[in-house]
């Protein structure tokens, strides 16, 4: 088993051996020894620590119909490279796939500045961008594959460098994988690695309780999985992100009359390193949260 962000350069070097449209292009994140870059190195670009330009570079590339990847930070895509994301992947509509780890707060030792807890808002509010939270090395692969075989502008969000373990099914887009059966009264919702953990926790002492994992989040995404989760009487909606913009907001709007619920990251600035568990636990991301949201 390897990472999630290993798995997608895995994945995407595998795929640009059979098709030459493929480009990598790296914001000097992707390790001394880039699997693409040792295979490929005519179609592999490290752009260095100017995320905006990157973007522009990408988008120029697709213009010329090539399909680029390009892997930075999460919070510098969706943040310091805002504009460009918004003119060229939303506006223009550029299939461009933004690959970018230390979602959420999993490069927690980092500190603040390189947490991104708000992404996924700032993604939502841009028509035509889909959006895929992979959990584990098979789901990213697949989220890969699929990107790479599409023509749509996507925004891939990672974890940094952990290995994700709890067994599930990818959820293809339009898919729920389900980790326990839905029951007419309350089912947990996992957005990502740390949130699908903690809901597997929280059914090991709640077997009762449903559980669905999501991937692809973006709202056309999730308006296909709304009638499977239709059934419930209660969701939960667990996910490393704060309530405003977050999919349990997407959902909320989506099921009106349903009781959702989130167990997300709240409005508080963690001020401390530590690790990502660590870090979570100090946003109020627990077992217990979502046992008590239950």
């Amino acid at each position: 088993m390897m990472s999630a962000r290993d798995a997608y350069k895995a994945e995407l070097t595998e795929l640009a051996e059979a098709d030459p449209r493929i480009v990598c292009l790296e914001a000097d994140l992707g390790g001394a020894k880039h699997g693409f870059q040792e295979r490929i190195p005519d179609r592999f670009l490290n752009l260095g620590i100017a995320e905006a330009s990157a973007v522009d570079i990408a988008v120029g590339l697709a213009s010329a119909g090539l399909r680029p990847f390009l892997s930075t930070f999460a919070t510098f895509a969706m943040f310091r490279a805002a504009e460009s994301v918004k003119l060229g992947l939303g506006y223009l509509g550029a299939p461009v796939v933004l690959v970018c780890p230390y979602g959420g707060v999993s490069g927690a030792w980092f500190g603040p500045t390189h947490h991104c807890l708000e992404d996924l808002a700032v993604a939502q509010s841009l028509p035509g961008l889909r959006i895929a939270v992979p959990a584990g090395e098979a789901e990213t692969r697949e989220v890969i594959r699929t990107a790479a075989a599409g023509d749509r502008p996507c925004y891939v969000r990672l974890a940094r460098n952990d290995v994700f373990d709890v067994p599930l099914v990818p959820a293809a887009r339009g898919t729920v994988s389900w980790l326990n059966p839905l029951t007419e009264g309350t089912c947990l919702v996992s957005i990502g690695e740390k949130p699908t953990e903690l809901c597997a926790a929280a059914t090991e002492q709640r077997p009762e309780l449903g559980h669905a994992h999501l991937c692809w989040v973006d709202a056309e995404s999730l308006a296909e999985v709304v009638p499977q989760l239709a059934g419930a009487r209660r969701l939960v909606v667990v996910e490393e992100h704060r309530g405003a913009g977050s999919v349990a907001a997407t959902l909320a709007l989506m099921l009106p009359g349903r009781d959702v619920r989130g167990v997300n990251a709240g409005t508080d600035w963690p001020t401390e390193g530590g690790s990502h568990d660590e870090t979570l636990a100090a946003l109020g991301l627990t077992v217990s949260a979502v046992l008590q949201a239950a």
